[in-house]
């Protein structure tokens, strides 16, 4: 695949830096967000956008469960921590990845909680069936390595990662999102921007997913982060551009005839 159009939009993103300190904060806030709302609701959460908001917030929403409340708030902190990774410049590292993990299932599954399973799994609705829990330990470990040895292109290395990591499933649970996270903390190492993986685009995901788990055909996955990568893109340089517009200085108004000069 050819990421010529991400790299042009990326450097041009890049000669409005420093960007306004107003449009920074609502771009995060906003990323935050619906980051959180959509990677949750691609695993099964009930919350809606708004009551996501309120959650993060620190408000309890009546009638839904506790672990949803968890959810939300367990993602939050881990965007939290891979930015901190991100703006420390920490080597990517199998400790990471459990650390991202931890964060995902604090206080809703707490055994398993940055740990590699310890038993046998299915991905449900997949054809592809993630390896047998003995060999994770070595899988991950070819993971990070795998990693590291990448000569291509930041975006292509980000959703290899993503696809590996899914179809080695080293955790019980909590794979998905800390996949997405893998992602985009990759994303944001290389200077590009972290994507979301819509709700509403959660078929063409899984289908993208275990094409390449099972046919090592990995072209749709990477059109998917592509197209993902160019949206969010275009969403903050159509934003940076139109509030760089509207503080140029205007020009005077031209003379009327016959006035003084």
């Amino acid at each position: 695949m050819n990421f010529h159009k991400i790299d042009t939009l990326q450097k041009k993103l890049n000669s409005y830096r420093p960007l306004p300190k107003n449009t920074v904060k609502s771009l995060h806030e906003q990323l935050v967000l619906e980051w959180t709302y959509n990677s949750n609701a691609i695993e099964g959460n009930t919350l809606t956008l708004k009551e996501t908001k309120v959650v993060l917030e620190g408000i309890t929403i009546g009638g839904k469960l506790m672990r949803e409340h968890f959810e939300a708030i367990n993602h939050k902190e881990a965007i939290d921590y891979v930015e901190a990774i991100v703006a420390n410049n920490e080597p990517f590292t199998e400790h990471v990845i459990k650390s991202i993990h931890q964060l995902i299932l604090k206080a809703i599954d707490n055994d398993n909680a940055g740990v590699y399973r310890k038993e046998n799994v299915l991905i449900a609705g997949a054809e592809h069936i993630p390896p047998d829990y003995i060999l994770v330990t070595e899988q991950m470990t070819i993971l990070v390595k795998d990693y590291h040895q990448f000569k291509g292109h930041p975006l292509e290395r980000a959703a290899r990662l993503h696809i590996d990591f899914v179809k080695t499933h080293p955790f019980v649970d909590g794979n998905g999102r800390t996949a997405r996270l893998l992602m985009n903390l990759d994303l944001m190492k290389a200077g590009l921007q972290p994507v979301i993986i819509k709700a509403a685009d959660r078929l063409n995901y899984y289908e993208a997913l275990d094409k390449a788990h099972t046919l090592d055909q990995i072209d749709d996955f990477l059109l998917l982060v592509n197209n993902a990568e160019e949206e969010a893109l275009n969403n903050i340089l159509s934003l940076v551009t139109s509030t760089k517009k509207n503080k140029a200085p205007k020009p005077p108004p031209p003379s009327l005839p016959g006035s003084a000069s």
